[in-house]
C-alpha cells in the first residue's frame, strides 16, 4: 500500500525556510520552494524550487498545484500574492495577519484594540503631524519608522522633541510613518508561540535578547526574569495568537519596563530569529513545530531540555566560526549564503549548558 507524503509549499528562500525545510524532511514531508532568488539557502535543501516574481500567476499557480498547502517564511511577501494562492491551497499563517503585521499602525492598532499594550504612537503623514503628537504623548525621545519594510535598524531615527519635524520627516523618504515613544525599558524578549489547527499552542520563551547595531546579536534562556514577568509575557503571546486565529508559529518581540511591566514591540507571523536555540536545545523546534501545525500535525512538547545562548553571526563574524568547532556543547549552523556583507546573517551559533531547576521565586 502507497503512502502519501504531504508535500509543504514555502514562499521565500532565506534561512528561515532553510530550516524549515530540513524540520520538514525529519518528518517525511517533502518542500516545495517559490522565491524571486536563485541558489538561496532554502533551495540548496528543498526538493524543488520555483524562481518567479511574486506576481507571476503562471508560475504562482504551478507552484501552489504542486503542493498540499503553503506556508511563508517571512513577512514582506506580498498581501495579493498569498490571497491568490489561497483560491488555489490553503495558506497559514493566513493573509489577515499577515497584512497586520506587514504596516506598522495597522499593527499597533490591532495590538491595542485587542488589550495589548505598546508603546505611545502617532501615525504620521507630514511634519506637523510630528509637532502635534510630540505635544500629545508628552516625552522627550521617539522613535520615527517607516511603516513598512523596515528590519534590523532599517528605516528608522531617533527623533527628539527638540529637533526639526521637517528634517527628521524627510530624512525617511516616506509619505507614511509611525512616531514611537522611546521607552526605557529594563530589558528586550520575545515569545514564540506555535498553534494548531485544535487550538492548542506551544510557546517557547520568554527569551532574553541582545542586539548590536540594531539587529539581533544574542538569545538567551532562561531569561531568568521575575515569575510575574514571565507569566505576563507568555498570557501576551497566547491571547494574540488567540485573537488572530493563529494556525502556524508567530514571534512577539516585547519589552520589559523598569516597573515589570510589559509593551508590545513588534510582531513576526512566522519563525523567529531569536528561537534558532531551539534546534538544539528542544526536542520540538520552532521549525518542526512550522511544519506540524500549517500540515495538520499537533504542536510538539516545547520544553527545553538545555539551557542555551544563540550568537548570530552577522558579516564577517562568519569567519571566526572555527574558534567554534573547539567549543563545548556548540551546535553550528550556517546558512549556505554566498555573498558575505555587513549586517547580512550569515549563521548562528548555539551554545548549550545543563539546564538548572527552576528556583522558588517570591510571588
Amino acid at each position: 500500500m502507497k503512502s502519501h507524503s504531504k508535500t509543504l509549499g514555502i514562499l521565500g528562500s532565506g534561512q528561515l525556510g532553510r530550516m524549515s525545510a530540513l524540520a520538514a524532511a525529519e518528518l517525511g514531508i517533502r518542500v516545495h520552494i517559490y522565491s524571486p532568488e536563485n541558489d538561496s539557502p532554502a533551495e540548496q535543501v528543498a526538493a524543488k524550487t520555483y524562481v518567479g516574481s511574486y506576481s507571476d500567476k503562471r508560475k504562482l499557480r504551478a507552484f501552489a498545484n504542486s503542493v498540499d498547502v503553503v506556508s511563508y517564511e517571512f513577512e514582506n511577501v506580498p498581501v495579493s500574492t498569498v490571497r491568490y494562492i489561497q483560491k488555489i491551497k490553503p495558506v497559514y499563517p493566513d493573509d489577515r495577519l499577515l497584512e497586520i503585521s506587514q504596516n506598522r499602525i495597522t499593527e499597533k492598532k490591532y495590538l491595542n484594540e485587542i488589550g495589548i499594550s505598546t508603546a505611545k504612537w502617532s501615525a504620521i503623514y507630514s511634519p506637523a503631524d510630528i509637532d502635534k503628537a510630540v505635544k500629545e504623548i508628552g516625552s522627550k525621545n521617539y522613535i520615527l519608522k517607516t511603516t513598512r519594510f523596515g528590519y534590523d535598524g532599517k528605516g528608522q531615527t531617533v527623533h527628539k522633541a527638540t529637533d526639526s519635524s521637517k528634517r527628521s520627516f524627510n530624512k525617511l523618504n516616506s509619505d507614511e510613518l509611525i512616531l514611537e515613544e522611546m521607552i526605557d525599558f529594563k530589558c528586550e524578549i520575545s515569545v514564540i508561540i506555535a498553534r494548531d489547527k485544535k487550538g492548542n499552542s506551544a510557546i517557547y520563551g520568554p527569551i532574553l535578547n541582545e542586539h548590536k547595531n540594531h539587529i539581533l546579536h544574542t538569545s538567551t534562556v532562561p531569561a531568568k526574569l521575575d515569575s510575574k514577568v514571565e507569566t505576563k509575557a507568555k498570557r501576551t503571546a497566547r491571547k494574540l495568537a488567540d485573537a488572530v486565529g493563529l494556525i502556524g508559529v508567530l514571534g512577539l518581540e516585547m519589552f520589559v519596563t523598569k516597573y515589570a511591566g510589559i509593551l508590545a514591540n513588534e510582531i513576526a507571523p512566522r519563525t523567529h530569529n531569536s528561537g534558532h536555540w531551539t534546534i538544539d536545545a528542544c526536542a520540538v523546534s520552532q521549525f518542526e513545530q512550522h511544519v506540524r501545525t500549517v500540515c495538520g500535525l499537533p504542536v510538539g512538547d516545547p520544553t527545553p531540555h538545555s539551557a542555551a545562548v544563540m550568537t548570530n553571526l552577522i558579516g564577517n563574524d562568519v569567519n571566526k566560526v572555527k574558534k567554534f568547532y573547539e567549543t563545548k556543547s556548540a551546535c553550528i549552523h550556517i546558512y549556505g549564503k554566498s555573498l558575505t556583507r555587513n549586517g547580512r546573517k550569515m549563521g548562528h551559533v548555539t551554545v548549550l549548558k545543563p539546564l538548572k531547576p527552576p528556583q522558588n521565586r517570591p510571588e
